[in-house]
């Protein structure tokens, strides 16, 4: 029989930003195609002058919050919970760590099965001061407590509770949506972009991300080749204008805010190279896309990133996380030989979509929803590696180690 399952702590649907957002659409929608029946609440702001009630087969419910950045998410996932908990839900799922703060009311005082998936370590983001910080922490230690399945998007997070908080996650990996290929037509017009010759980071401008870090290096660089930034500020405006005024110094860079739709797919599909140089992610959608279009791949080498990448190679770099000359040096190796990098990168894309599968995360989550345990993963990047050479300092230091 088909479950009745709210999903809570989302901006909402549909997703224009946000991995979380992109993780609800994807998830909700196979789950209403299996038979089940989906709400998400969602922000009054998010939705603005739409206010959808339905979207793929899901319910949509506006609730309303508080336009502040330390109170909107947990403002929000409080009055959604009082809603939830008068509506007969047989299971009631937090996503991300702050909106759990309320999770003791159903788990406590109602019947549904309560989950919450973890997509990152929010306590840590830099944007957060130092009282919202101790809130999420607390919210952390929470939600390694309350619910009744612990669910994390990588291995890594799940280590992390594993040795932090002594709780056995779930692990759940997102799933890879591939991007349709498009000419270079809307980029060329309003940027003067064309096929292989910029690269690329898409995100929120937020100092964990380091995309500061990217500018810097990127002005190290002998090259014509452009830098395009895609995001915008996730409150955080001056750290968004400090972004501003360093790449103002540099013609070679792009920063056209917040871009969708087909513009974005051009993007994906006809950058140079993907970078993600962030100190801090869970298993970010972005790179997962970047693969799954056969981009090559620049990542810092943070825990989440190594497990999707393994080592460093061909097609996908590997730099030390918040080191300048690692990066430029990654870049350099990048561009020896580019075919070379586009070929392996392309090998790549097909082992990604089958060990990245939306379908296989929907799989596991009815597992949990049912109360079974569901089996640990196989590191991905030994499901899914390529033959291609090894070749990056990077690998002779580390075995030297």
């Amino acid at each position: 029989m088909g479950l009745r399952i709210a999903m809570l702590g989302t901006r909402g649907v549909p997703a224009t930003f946000g991995g979380v957002e992109r993780h609800v659409e994807e998830v909700g929608r196979r789950l209403v195609d299996r038979g089940h029946e989906v709400t998400v609440f969602a922000q009054s702001r998010y939705l603005g002058e739409t206010r959808v009630r339905e979207h793929l087969g899901m319910r949509v419910v506006c609730i309303p919050t508080v336009p502040s950045r330390s109170l909107e998410a947990i403002a929000h996932s409080a009055m959604s919970t009082a809603v939830a908990m008068t509506g007969g839900y047989d299971v009631v799922h937090y996503h991300a760590v702050g909106p759990g703060l309320v999770a003791p009311l159903p788990r406590y005082l109602g019947r549904a099965r309560v989950v919450q998936t973890i997509h990152g370590l929010d306590g840590e983001r830099a944007k957060w001061g130092r009282v919202a910080q101790t809130i999420l922490n607390a919210a952390t230690w929470l939600s390694a407590r309350v619910p009744h399945e612990t669910v994390t998007v990588s291995s890594a997070l799940a280590d992390h509770y594993r040795v932090r908080y002594g709780r056995d996650c779930a692990t759940i990996v997102n799933g890879v949506t591939p991007r349709p290929a498009r000419p270079a037509d809307i980029i060329r017009t309003k940027y003067g972009l064309g096929e292989d010759d910029f690269s690329l980071f898409v995100g929120r401008l937020v100092p964990e991300k380091r995309p500061d870090l990217l500018i810097k290096a990127y002005g190290e660089l002998d090259t014509d080749k452009r830098l395009v930034i895609v995001g915008g500020s996730s409150y955080t405006d001056d750290y968004v204008e400090e972004l501003h005024r360093l790449a103002a110094r540099d013609d070679r860079i792009v920063m056209p805010g917040y871009v969708y739709g087909d513009e974005l797919d051009e993007l994906f599909t006809n950058a140079r190279s993907f970078v993600q140089p962030s100190a801090l992610e869970g298993l970010p959608l972005t790179l997962l896309e970047a693969m799954g279009c056969g981009r090559p791949i620049i990542a810092s080498d943070i825990p989440p990133h190594r497990e999707v990448i393994g080592r460093s190679r061909t097609g996908a770099r590997l730099f030390a996380e918040g080191d300048l000359d690692s990066l430029v040096e990654a870049f350099q190796w990048s561009e020896k030989d580019p075919e070379s990098e586009r070929r392996a990168a392309r090998l790549e894309a097909r082992y990604v979509a089958r060990a990245y599968s939306w379908d296989a995360c929907v799989d596991r989550l009815e597992t949990v929803y049912a109360g079974q345990s569901v089996p640990p993963l196989t590191p991905t990047f030994e499901v899914h590696r390529t033959p291609v050479p090894l070749d990056y300092p990077m690998i002779a230091k580390e075995s030297a180690a």
